[in-house]
């Protein structure tokens, strides 16, 4: 059985979401994207001991930052699975999708493109 999420999703792997940083969650809105979200393995399950709850408070902060530039703090979200759930994470991927797609495009990429500034 092959999961289909929405085509528009990027992942991006890494060990352990304890390394997604402040700066990679904005980056990805300054590169255009309209709404991030990380996943990470449950609370409480991390092999790091905790990488995830680390990557929660990044999450909060980039979302307080995000909301605090008119960007919209709801645009970055985080949820934690573990491995087993593929079928929620394709659930997660399509109800982002649709949160994401009632806000609209992203303000920063906007911005940018009417300044004919696109990176």
């Amino acid at each position: 059985m092959r999961i289909q999420y929405p085509e528009n999703i990027k992942i991006i792997g890494v060990p352990c979401t304890g390394k997604v940083d402040v700066l990679h969650l904005l980056r990805a809105f300054e590169k255009g994207a309209d709404g991030v979200y990380v996943v990470g393995c449950l609370e409480g399950d991390c092999r790091f001991n905790s990488g995830n709850l680390r990557a929660r408070k990044r999450v909060e902060q980039a979302q307080h930052i995000l909301e605090s530039i008119g960007v919209g703090g709801e645009r970055v979200q985080m949820y934690n699975l573990s491995s087993g759930e593929g079928p929620r994470f394709a659930e997660i991927a399509v109800e982002m999708t649709e949160k994401i797609r009632k806000m609209g495009p992203n303000p920063i990429k906007i911005s940018k493109e009417k300044n004919g500034c696109m990176i």
